[in-house]
């Protein structure tokens, strides 16, 4: 049973808490927090909200205009694992302290509009979302970028490198599920991903969209801090290590109505309904521009390079994992059929790349978009010519952000996203291009600097 701010406050009453950190999600999908003392929480906190200065957020307020307030949701308070304080944790969304609207640059907040427009719509009342965040575990980091020079170094005792080192990361993955199991979030099984050099994964059971993507985040701050009680740090980077597969973030959908499922159909192509068949044809379509919500950084696109497994291509399938959406095998069940996005990237926002997911699924089904057939060839070894007349993810982080500026009309819908948050967000991406463009890679010596 969901808690009420009521519930919340005899938690702290009766567990004699005197600590209550409020986190809330950055546009980049970073938590940020304030703790403040049990005296200043009160059944008001939970409809007006705790005070603090939002211009100290990148992308967010100028100081002129800085008074906001974080609205805890009383749904998400568990205890924190890894204060030595006792310590009340609880998810917010900001508003406006003078209006008492939700905040436009919000990401939990357009999350929450992003299924009041799905509801609205009448296609269906339910978006189910199961993400699976791929990372590393790392033993020592260490890197520069400064005027005179640049470098990264990372090594791992798993890496092949390491071959004569024993050690395994089991425990530590253990330890890391069964503390989000602890934390509410459902969880599901862990196991080394693909990568040599320290990659993991830990899956989590779908959730509806807004506590599906709290879910990522709580995923995150549990891994980096039992990564860190073992004396190592993991990162969500999709490409740390070259040579190696890089981590993406999977994410599962599926839409239901009424309590029953709307993406089964029988006798079908992998059993798809027509419903499903649409979404997956938006998704199709719009990708190129979503990507720069799903797919974030310059480094996203290190991950995603042709020739390889990566799912570079635009097509459905029941089976290549090369492909941006793949039908899972999910049998006779008409509530386990969903289908699977598998372009993006753990670096993604939660909140806004499952709302830019949702909004694209929607669109294609309300214009009725075709996705075409199902594509169960080898796309890894398919002939260059029949290659070329499949459409692929753009390139890079540029790519994608002039993808988005061209086609933005579908995340207006509803008013989930809006063109000061598009914009905001092109800024903000497109300065990051411009610092990669700038600087000398340190692989472009070796390539150029005695030719």
């Amino acid at each position: 049973m969901a808690k009420t701010a009521q519930d919340v406050l005899r938690q702290i009453k009766d567990g004699g808490i005197e600590l209550i950190d409020i986190k809330f999600a950055d546009l980049r999908g970073k938590w940020q927090h304030l703790t403040v003392h049990a005296d200043l929480i009160d059944e008001e906190s939970f409809r007006a909200g705790v005070a603090f200065d939002g211009s100290s957020i990148r992308g967010w307020k100028s100081s002129h205009e800085s008074d906001m307030a974080m609205v805890p949701d009383p749904g998400t308070a568990w205890i924190d694992p890894f204060y030595r304080h006792k310590t009340l944790g609880l998810i917010a969304s900001i508003q406006e302290s003078r209006s008492g609207r939700p905040y436009g640059r919000c990401p939990r907040a357009l999350a929450q509009r992003a299924l009041a427009h799905l509801r609205s719509t009448g296609l269906a009342d339910t978006a189910f979302f199961g993400p699976v965040p791929d990372f590393f575990l790392i033993d020592d980091v260490r890197h520069n970028s400064s005027e005179g020079g640049s470098f990264s170094s990372v090594d791992s005792i798993e890496a092949p490198w390491n071959s004569g080192r024993l050690e395994d990361y089991q425990d530590i993955r253990s330890e890391m599920l069964l503390t989000l199991g602890q934390l509410g979030v459902p969880i599901e099984t862990h196991h080394p991903e693909v990568a040599a050099a320290g990659q993991q994964e830990l899956s989590i059971k779908c959730a509806e969209l807004i506590n599906a993507a709290d879910n990522v985040l709580t995923y995150k701050y549990v891994v980096r801090n039992v990564a860190r009680k073992y004396g190592k740090t993991a990162t969500f980077m999709p490409r740390p290590v070259f040579t190696d597969n890089g981590s993406g973030m999977h994410v599962h959908q599926s839409l239901w109505k009424g309590g029953e499922p709307l993406f089964f159909g029988e006798g079908t192509y992998a059993n798809l309904s027509q419903t499903a068949r649409w979404y997956i044809g938006g998704l199709l379509k719009h990708a190129p521009s979503f990507l720069a919500f799903t797919n974030p950084s310059t480094n996203s696109y290190e991950r995603l390079v042709p020739g390889f497994e990566a799912p570079v291509n635009l097509v459905y399938s029941q089976g290549n994992r090369s492909a941006a959406v793949r039908i899972p095998l999910t049998g006779s069940n008409p509530k386990a059929k969903r289908l699977e996005f598998r372009c993006g990237d753990s670096l993604a926002n939660p909140y806004l790349a499952f709302s830019a997911l949702l909004l694209a699924g929607l669109d294609g089904i309300r214009n009725q978009i075709d996705p075409g057939r199902g594509t169960d060839v080898d796309l890894v070894e398919l002939p260059a010519e029949e290659l070329a007349k499949i459409s692929t993810v753009p390139g890079s982080l540029h790519g994608a952000l002039e993808a988005l500026a061209a086609d933005k009309d579908y995340l207006l819908a509803g008013g989930v996203f809006s063109e000061d948050f598009i914009s905001n967000w092109i800024d903000l991406k497109y300065g990051e291009v411009q610092e990669l463009r700038q600087r000398p890679h340190p692989h472009e010596f070796s390539l150029y600097y005695d030719v």
